[in-house]
């Protein structure tokens, strides 16, 4: 494939004939060398794994769920025809003044008009093309830095690829709609095999996505894009001098210039509007609001190709009058020809009728006017033609190329690739977004979403360790192939602006322009990952608000019981407050610190919720007292209040009738009952009480006191019930740690009876012992000690394998997978010289016995011959542990301070007379050493506090 792609061959036929190929050749191989054709096949042969190429391709198009691919001619059209009429141009020069005269401002609307072009047109050789020749001579002549012009025009033109509608976004989201099904099919039976059930809880199913999810997805990041391009433009016109100086408008914002900015813009921002609109508000699927942006674009194109001539918008205002009357006839009217119930919905029919033919008329009469136009019409058709052919034969090819490839297990090998590297999900994903970054160097976005995609995708969204989203992933993608358009040196965007720049630009000029500008999109990449609801807040939006979203949440339980509850405090409030103070004495030492304040929090929150109950209570009985003198003036105003409301809606009904009617005695007729409605209103307004509008105030303040004391008593209980349960779930846990505790002590002692002394024991002993007992995790205590043997660890003796309290050090590559440390003994920041990952224990990391027994008895210096007042450094080492650099250091310490003594042990009188002698060569006076005897354990820990240090 890459040989064929290398010389030029057409990518839509490389990849199916590289597959085909690799199978033949396969087999043919399999019958020389094994004699048998399925031999180098993971399963089955070379027919069947043709036959099922051939099935994949055939999906591509008959496949009834796949229908999205039918936008992306229509996308194309739409980009097509806003291209040749000329819309970029009257968006740069317009934007270009409004925003010149703001340091790097003609930047900035350069941005600005590629965010808009992306939204409506979509192309990037088109756009970059186009701003090349309109923009960039403006940029040059106004002084701009070359590589900050060149990465602008390149850096806006690939907008167009991410930020929607966009034919990226449709095909990644053809691609995970089969690579979506896969990984739940994978997720379910890596369920089946861990838990032994057949039926995988919904919430662990991969979902799929769409193009109109991708659409809805993309919006965010792809703005967020263009605020990073925008941002970096005014930041480098600000702190780099003269680099992007401001352009004055020397016209001025006058009432012209408005009015011909509103008519530039509005139109595009309409179109995008209407046509992402028509997505988010479930109004029209991705197809149908292709077909819009298509017509749409072609009602537009029809006045932007005949300007300044008769009849120029003729047919835009037919088309937008027309629209609009259907619109307001439908809602009005809720017009439907299975269902007319009256007259006005048998004349809004009609006069709709007329709209629609209006609408036809002036959309033959704008492909009139685009066919007519330089041929516009059969370019775009012609071209589009082509594009959508070239994109439809790519993905057949490699719908046949990833059949060969999953025929010789290599979506095997790539798992298990992906699954062998350590960090788990997030080096995988951030692997294979490195891979797709580097393969956009090379070849084409199209051929990186049809033949990565469908491999990877699948084993990522498989796995449920991270449970992330098709569309969270689809829009990683899309924004990572985006870069593909900047990267030397085969990027599309650099390349259409080499063809248009003026010589004075050099093509090293372009590639570091566009350097700045790939940094901002992996900036972009960054934030979205960190942020996933960058990407999945509006599709979730749209999907919650639509006719089939699921209920609201229903009301907390206790809102339901709040009386009970409030009755069981008035009959046993003092009965729980001393429960609670009683339970407040009990021994929490066994808990940890946080565990433990969590408790303590829960008892002072539970203690405050009695008394809130009371302040609630003494709420409610102030608004049930004033609530009976108040309810007879509320009643009597209500019900005045809602016949006047009911009247209103009548003379509503009236005034509408009016406007329909023509027959001036029924107006006349109608006016008279109004006028007898509206005194009407006048006596009831007599009868609504005149105290009632301060009584109202006031009793909506107290509500509003009481629901303030009843939301605080919520809260307070609501947090305290929370960590209750989460302390009654830890202690759960214990409960079922406890029950294992007889097996776990069993299983320590088999251990220890068998695997203890491992310095008598082989490699491969060791290995069958660990293997035989199961060990999980494996702990090297010795390190770079005496008799440590680190190489066990070479052998993988388990999962997971620490290396701990032997000694601070790395144990070199391949060993250990952790390192217990603390602070002190691995400062922070020196974590890169370590191979294994670091993990820092609050205090200390060595964990001492705390039940060792001291001897109550007082020993003084005076009975360890020690001076009262003397500095008493002491070390209690063995002697083959003092070498002679060690005591050397100690010997200069006590030269350099007076009155301090060397406190040691004393094992034999041969080192202790050796160790008098090495010490006179320092000055050192015998007298300055002194050495203790061996005691008990007890005794010696009793000693020690005689020390300095």
């Amino acid at each position: 494939m890459m040989a064929a792609l290398g010389t030029g061959f057409p990518v839509g036929f490389a990849l199916p004939g590289a597959g085909v190929i690799a199978i033949f050749i396969a087999a043919l191989l399999g019958f020389i060398i094994e004699g048998n054709t399925h031999a180098y096949f993971i399963n089955e042969g070379p027919a069947e794994w043709i036959s099922v190429g051939i099935n994949n391709f055939r999906g591509a198009y008959w496949d009834v769920n796949r229908d999205t691919l039918i936008a992306i001619p229509l996308f194309i059209y739409m980009g097509l025809v806003l291209q040749r009429s000329r819309i970029a141009e009257d968006l740069l020069n317009t934007m270009g003044q409004l925003f010149g005269s703001i340091p790097g401002g003609l930047g900035i609307s350069v941005v600005l008009v590629g965010g808009l072009l992306a939204a409506t047109t979509g192309i990037v050789g088109a756009t970059v093309i186009a701003m090349g020749l309109i923009s960039l001579p403006s940029m040059l002549k106004a002084k701009y830095n070359k590589n900050l012009a060149t990465g602008i025009i390149t850096a806006s033109g690939t907008l167009g690829q991410i930020i929607p509608p966009s034919v990226v976004l449709i095909i990644v989201a053809d691609q995970l709609s089969n690579a979506s099904d896969i990984a739940d099919n994978i997720r379910k039976t890596l369920y089946q095999g861990f838990n032994g059930e057949s039926l995988m809880p919904g919430f662990l199913n991969v979902e799929s996505t769409s193009a109109g999810e991708m659409f809805l997805g993309a919006i965010i990041p792809g703005l967020l894009l263009v605020f990073l391009y925008a941002a970096y433009v005014l930041i480098h016109a600000i702190f780099i001098k003269n680099s992007a100086p401001a352009i004055p408008n020397k016209k001025g914002f006058d009432k012209e210039f408005w009015i011909k900015v509103s008519s530039t813009l509005l139109p595009p921002v309409l179109l995008i509007f209407v046509v992402l609109g028509s997505i988010l508000f479930g109004v029209a699927t991705v197809n149908q609001a292709g077909a819009i942006g298509a017509l749409g674009s072609t009602v537009m194109a029809s006045y932007k190709l005949y300007p300044n001539k008769k009849h120029t918008y003729t047919p835009t205002i037919i088309a937008t009058i027309s629209s609009i009357g259907i619109l307001i006839l439908h809602f009005s009217l809720n017009l439907n020809i299975k269902n007319i119930t009256n007259n006005y919905q048998l004349i809004g029919l009609a006069v709709s009728t007329i709209f629609v033919i209006a609408l036809i008329i002036s959309l033959v009469w704008s492909f009139w006017r685009v066919y007519k136009a330089e041929d516009i019409l059969k370019y775009v058709t012609t071209e589009t033609a082509l594009t959508t052919t070239m994109v439809f034969i790519i993905l057949i090819g490699a719908a046949m190329l990833t059949a060969a490839f999953r025929g010789f297990g290599g979506d095997e090998v790539i798992t298990n690739f992906l699954k062998n590297l350590p960090g788990g999900f997030w080096t995988q994903f951030w692997v294979v977004m490195f891979i797709i970054f580097i393969l956009g160097f090379f070849i084409d976005y199209i051929e990186i979403a049809v033949i990565v995609v469908p491999i990877i995708a699948p084993i990522l969204l498989a796995n449920p360790e991270a449970n992330v989203t098709a569309l969270w992933f689809g829009v990683m993608v899309g924004v990572n192939m985006q870069t593909s358009f900047l990267t030397p040196p085969f990027g599309f965007s650099l390349f259409y602006l080499r063809g248009v720049a003026p010589p004075s630009i050099t093509t090293l000029d372009i590639w570091k322009g566009a350097v700045p500008f790939i940094c901002l999109q992996l900036i972009g990449l960054f934030i979205v990952c960190y942020w996933p609801a960058l990407s999945n807040y509006v599709p979730t939006r749209s999907y919650l608000t639509s006719d089939l979203s699921p209920p609201p949440t229903n009301p907390r339980l206790e809102r339901c019981l709040l009386d009970y509850t409030f009755n069981l405090y008035d009959k046993d409030g003092a009965k729980i407050k001393i429960a609670i103070n009683d339970a407040k004495k009990i021994n929490l030492d066994s808990l940890p610190q946080n565990k433990k304040e969590m408790l303590n929090d829960h008892f002072n929150k539970s203690l405050a919720a009695l008394d809130l109950v009371k302040i609630v209570q003494e709420k409610k009985k102030i608004l049930d007292d004033y609530s009976k003198d108040y309810y007879d003036i509320h009643s009597v105003a209500r019900k005045n209040q809602s016949k006047i409301l009911d009247i209103n809606k009548k003379i509503s009904e009236i005034e509408k009738d009016i406007k329909q009617s023509k027959n001036e005695k029924k107006i006349s007729e109608m006016k008279e009952k109004i006028k007898n409605y509206n005194n009407e209103i006048i006596k009831l307004e007599k009868l609504i009480p005149k105290e009632f509008a301060e009584k109202n105030k006031k009793y909506k303040e107290l509500y509003n006191d009481y629901r303030k004391s009843l939301n605080a008593y919520y809260n307070s209980v609501d947090d305290s019930y929370n960590n209750f349960k989460q302390i009654k779930k830890n202690l759960q846990d214990l409960e079922k740690l406890k029950a294992q505790q007889d097996n776990l002590k069993q299983s320590i002692n088999d251990i220890k009876n068998n695997a203890l002394d491992k310095g008598s024991k082989s490699l491969n002993e060791v290995q069958d012992i660990c293997k035989k007992f199961e060990i999980d995790i494996g702990v090297d205590l010795n390190g770079f000690t005496n008799g440590a043997r680190p190489e066990i660890f070479f052998y993988k003796i388990a999962p997971i394998q620490i290396n701990y309290l032997g000694f601070p050090g790395t144990l070199g590559p391949g060993l250990a997978d952790y390192i217990i440390a603390d602070t002190k003994i691995i400062p922070k920041g020196i974590e890169s010289c370590y191979y294994e990952k670091i993990i820092y224990l609050p205090e200390t990391y060595q964990a001492n016995d705390d039940k060792q027994k001291i001897s109550i008895k007082k020993i003084t210096r005076k009975e360890l011959n020690l001076p009262e007042k003397d500095f008493i450094f002491c070390c209690f080492n063995s002697s083959y542990k003092i070498n002679k650099k060690i005591f050397s250091s100690w010997m200069r310490i006590l030269s350099s301070i007076n009155n301090s003594i060397l406190w040691i042990l004393e094992e034999n009188e041969i080192t202790k007379q050796n160790l008098i002698k090495e010490a006179s060569k320092f000055g050192i006076n015998q007298n300055r050493l002194i050495f203790a005897k061996n005691i008990s354990i007890e005794e010696h820990l009793a000693r020690i506090k005689n020390a300095d240090l």
